[in-house]
């Protein structure tokens, strides 16, 4: 019966250091963030042993899926990737104006978008949803 016991809890506090959160540092982004113990294995299990914060492993996946156009690449070279792309980007001096900078992407970005050609609406012949100009469908009785 002591057996049983010390076996109880020594699974109880093995449960309870799994669920204890530390802080723990994206080595991607630079991210840092508060996950369980057993959250950060996973992660680390994912990754080849590197925590990689959800937003850089999506962009993983994003690279593995582009990737395989051209030749199929695992997840470590795609990390590897990733991890060569925000050390670039990180050495990078911020923008002396960023309010601007950022202001004149935007306008770059509607000045695209204004020139780009237009899509006729496409319409059914037998009822159903018919694309009007904007963005809503319309009922065609």
């Amino acid at each position: 019966m002591a057996e049983t016991n010390e076996a109880k809890s020594t699974a109880g506090t093995v449960k309870a250091k799994m669920n204890e959160v530390e802080l723990v540092k994206c080595e991607c982004c630079g991210l840092t963030e508060e996950c369980t113990v057993a959250y950060i294995g996973r992660v680390k299990e994912r990754n080849e042993g590197r925590w990689v914060c959800g937003l850089c492993g999506e962009a993983v996946k994003d690279e593995i899926m582009r990737a395989s156009a051209e030749r199929r690449i695992g997840r470590e070279e795609a990390l590897n990737r990733h991890m060569s792309f925000c050390k670039k980007f990180r050495a990078l001096k911020p923008p002396l104006h960023p309010t601007e900078e950022l202001i004149s992407a935007v306008k770059q970005l509607m000045l695209r978008s204004l020139d780009s050609p237009r899509v006729s609406p496409v319409r059914r012949t037998r009822g159903g949803l018919v694309r009007s100009q904007s963005c809503f469908s319309a009922i065609d009785s």
